[in-house]
């Protein structure tokens, strides 16, 4: 059974479901519709969702960045599927495998965000896409236990810190984040934690 969060909910992953250790994490949107005078057409815009692998400090070590351009930590228990450019068609844009089991003791926090890539030559903001959202599933049946749809107006920013799963008490928890920030990549948005 699937659990929607809301903006700054907690819940508990791995308390209750004994065993569970490889995740997925998918990540969706929808371009907005331009109208136009000649009709309307969906706006070209390429999202990149990534994980920074954050320590007991909340900061991010070297190489503990995993985006398009790094798809796997170095220990390999954080896995990106690859870059999708468009953000068409339904279902998730992006996944991001996590094996718990893997992940180093010294990561406390694995934390999701989406930018748009090029976005300030672009002039394109988040307040040009829809049906944004996080999910979490078990990756051994496929089942969905997390949803949470980013339902504010988050036009003018660039970035997304979407939600997080960490560790708390020998336990895995997610926590719905949803906040938007200026930053124009994924870099510089990584330099915001290091």
């Amino acid at each position: 059974m699937t659990i929607s969060l809301v903006k700054g909910q907690k819940v508990d992953l791995t308390k209750g479901n004994t065993g569970l250790s490889k995740l997925t994490v998918g990540l969706g949107w929808d371009p907005v519709e331009k109208k136009g005078f000649f009709g309307s057409k969906k706006v070209d815009i390429d999202c990149d969702a990534s994980a920074l692998l954050l320590d007991e400090n909340g900061k991010l070590r070297d190489k503990h960045l995993v985006c398009f351009y790094n798809l796997k930590s170095l220990d390999g228990s954080v896995v990106h599927s690859g870059d999708n450019l468009t953000g068409e068609g339904d279902g998730d844009d992006e996944q991001i495998a996590v094996d718990l089991a893997r992940v180093p003791a010294h990561v406390h926090k694995i934390l999701f965000v989406v930018n748009i890539y090029d976005a300030v030559k672009r002039k394109q903001d988040f307040g040009m896409v829809s049906a944004a959202y996080i999910r979490v599933l078990n990756q051994t049946n496929e089942q969905e236990l997390i949803r949470f749809n980013l339902t504010d107006n988050y036009g003018g920013k660039t970035a997304l810190i979407v939600g997080e799963i960490y560790r708390h008490d020998g336990e895995w928890k997610f926590n719905a984040i949803g906040e938007g920030s200026l930053a124009p990549h994924v870099d510089l948005l990584a330099k915001e934690y290091q």
